[in-house]
């Protein structure tokens, strides 16, 4: 099928980033331009030669713009098809000019929306008809028309029009995908804004999720496996997904995911505090008054699991940081923070070893994006849920033993509680001055986790808090706890056997609190 010249570009759009340039190149290739209202005036303040869809289609623009483009005139000379005889007949017939070329993105809903303050009908105002009606016509129409729906595909036109005369149909189809993505992603947008406007389902009975690619990545979770990173176009906020690299190699499949997991635990802090992280639970974590002792304490907290580890920090990385971390012997993989002091970043980019490899993020200010729905998928599905975001209120636990908790140990018990709901379960924690000394992450057996936890902590364990991320099933875990010497326990409540359970913390002269709710992290 033979490529059409491009004679004729219908041009309308909201964004008009390179328009002049684009609409200026097309014209000295001898392309001929309609437009409409703004972006009518728009070329015409550029000195580039526009033709009035309103005086083509002799039926004026109406109810304040909201008609504009809504005509036979300009529809069928998209939708004919030129291999067709009687398409170009009818076309002939009822004096009708094809269009090769349509440009056109669409009204900002989604910026609209996102303003703080919009009332309901501003964001009306902002849903684009004629718009996606030309974008879904030209990409139907793709054998015969090109469609752009953004500035970055205009280079891409130009290049073939200029070596070939006419773009290939290998472009055509692939702005043709992108075209109908666009108005999916457009139609998505406007009904999750309606349906949070005047639904008070919980869960929708038809849910759409639209991601964009971001990067192709080395490969996934194994080498013989392809990945891909995408961004959810719905998402608000500081996230991985829009952080800068500042240095190193790209990341990898698995970095993505132990970065995520130490930037939602360090968020939660609200001083100075270092996450490291490895295979997505926390191996090392502190607060403290600065950023170097949270840095220090938290990878001796574990320094052997510590190494080739993932790091997260939730305050400006400065120098005295950077320079405890670059000592010989440590090593991490990548590290994200809201920003990072030049000096830092002179540092960890310029010592052996780290030069090479360590991945700098910068994420910017940690604002809570509040992510409201998580998705998990399972074989020929999705499981939705809301994600766990409540915030503990300490104020509100309360302590079920006989013995109280000593003042000096709450702080460290809702450190531990901080750390615990963000470990796989079962999950167990122990801390120690605002420092995560032992971590059981992912048993089978609440009471596997209580040892390792322990374990981990070894002499630091004395005088300890323990935090469990759901309830003790058994007295068991209590028993190993006393011996190892924790002080006070945290944990949900809730079993059937929480008065055994209590029973043996007053035994021991353990106090325990009940937070009554649990933090499952499956």
């Amino acid at each position: 099928m033979e490529s059409p010249k491009i004679e004729r570009a219908l041009i309308s759009v909201s964004d008009r980033l390179g328009l002049a340039d684009f609409a200026r190149a097309l014209v000295d290739l001898g392309v001929q331009i309609f437009s409409t209202g703004g972006t009518r005036r728009f070329l015409e303040h550029h000195q580039i030669p526009v033709q009035d869809v309103s005086a083509y289609t002799g039926f004026p623009e109406i109810l304040e713009g909201r008609v504009k483009t809504l005509h036979p005139r300009v529809f069928a000379g998209i939708l004919a098809r030129r291999n067709r005889t009687d398409d170009m007949q009818t076309l002939s017939h009822c004096e009708i000019v094809p269009f090769e070329l349509v440009v056109v993105n669409l009204y900002p809903f989604e910026a609209t929306i996102n303003r703080p303050g919009t009332s309901e009908l501003e964001a009306i105002e902002q849903i684009d008809i004629g718009g996606p009606s030309l974008v879904r016509a030209a990409a139907k129409n793709h054998h015969f028309v090109t469609i752009a729906t953004a500035p970055e595909q205009y280079s891409s036109i130009l290049d073939e029009l200029r070596t070939y005369g006419h773009t290939t149909l290998e472009l055509r189809r692939r702005l043709a995908v992108e075209a109908f993505e666009r108005t999916a992603d457009y139609d998505r947008a406007i009904a999750t804004y309606f349906r949070r406007q005047f639904s008070e389902q919980a869960f929708p009975s038809v849910q759409t999720i639209v991601l964009r690619k971001k990067a192709d990545l080395r490969y996934g979770e194994n080498p013989h496996q392809a990945a891909a990173l995408y961004y959810d176009t719905a998402a608000r906020g500081a996230s991985l997904v829009s952080a800068r690299q500042l240095h190193g190699k790209e990341l990898s499949y698995n970095n993505l995911l132990d970065l995520d997991a130490g930037l939602q635990l360090v968020r939660s802090f609200p001083q100075p505090a270092c996450v490291v992280i490895k295979h997505t639970n926390p191996c090392g974590a502190a607060m403290a008054d600065t950023l170097v002792e949270a840095t220090r304490r938290a990878f001796e907290g574990d320094p052997q699991s510590a190494f080739g580890s993932v790091v997260a920090f939730n305050r400006t990385v400065d120098a005295a940081t950077a320079e405890w971390l670059s000592q010989p012997g440590w090593f991490v993989e990548a590290m994200v923070a809201p920003d990072y002091e030049a000096a830092a970043i002179g540092i960890l980019t310029t010592r052996p070893r780290w030069r090479e490899n360590v991945r700098l993020l910068q994420i910017g200010p940690l604002d809570d994006p509040r992510v409201e729905r998580q998705y998990r998928h399972i074989q020929g599905g999705m499981l939705v849920q809301e994600s766990d975001h409540l915030p503990d209120i300490p104020s509100q636990w309360k302590t079920v033993t006989l013995a109280a908790v000593p003042p000096e140990l709450g702080p460290d018990l809702e450190f531990a509680w901080m750390v615990v709901r963000h470990v796989k379960s079962n999950a167990i924690v122990v801390a120690k001055d605002r420092m995560l000394r032992g971590c059981g992450a992912g048993q089978m057996s609440r009471v596997d986790a209580v040892e390792i936890a322990l374990r981990k902590a070894g002499p630091a364990a004395q005088g300890a808090v323990l935090a469990s991320d759901a309830f003790f099933p058994f007295p068991d875990s209590i028993e190993k706890a006393a011996q190892a010497g924790i002080a006070a326990i945290v944990q949900p409540g809730g079993s059937r056997r929480d008065d055994e359970v209590i029973a043996a913390c007053n035994h021991h002269g353990i106090p325990m609190v009940f937070t009554g709710r649990r933090h499952f992290r499956h």
